[in-house]
């Protein structure tokens, strides 16, 4: 809720005055697009500028869906934008909610790929790197992410377990999801 809408509902009580709030008055809500995007064990990550909002944390290339938009156009908008690549939007993977600061925010994981022959750019992010899951626990994730990094690291012991790679585990878990 902006600064102006709880003044303005502070003002309202003061003077005896009621309104009905709606749930807009004091919940925003997001929905994400997330691009899962994995080659040869490691995962697509990029860090925000120094003058986005969380400036300096990492995350799975993304975007805001806009009214109107889908889930797969806002993902190949975001990484053609952020990293100068086409992809390949997949299954979805999970879906997450988070909530901080009268803000819901929608998390829809989906598998993607990019040309092998493609390498992706940092254009409008800090920087980008391919990391092992592993390794996803030294990077500063906002957290809202931070879920997304647990699965990924919990299908990754899932696979070096099973003896299969992460991407079959990956894919075997987002069966055993869907069955349930």
């Amino acid at each position: 809720m902006s600064q102006d809408q709880r003044d303005g509902l502070r003002s309202g009580f003061r003077k005896g005055r009621s309104r009905r709030r709606s749930v807009s008055d004091v919940v925003s809500h997001i929905r994400v697009a997330v691009a899962i995007i994995e080659q040869q064990g490691r995962y697509l990550i990029t860090q925000r500028r120094s003058t986005d909002v969380l400036a300096g944390l990492w995350e799975f290339p993304s975007g805001k869906v806009e009214t109107g938009e889908t889930d797969e156009a806002a993902l190949r908008r975001e990484l053609r934008e952020r990293a100068g690549v086409a992809v390949n939007v997949g299954d979805v993977i999970a879906h997450r909610t988070h909530c901080s600061d009268g803000c819901v925010v929608d998390l829809v994981l989906y598998r993607a790929t990019i040309p092998l022959t493609k390498q992706p750019r940092p254009l409008r992010v800090a920087e980008l790197r391919w990391v092992a899951p592993q390794e996803l626990e030294n990077y500063a994730f906002p957290p809202a992410d931070q879920a997304t990094t647990n699965l990924l690291l919990n299908i990754n012991r899932d696979a070096h377990l099973a003896g299969e790679t992460p991407a079959q585990a990956e894919h075997a878990q987002g069966q055993e999801r869907a069955v349930n």
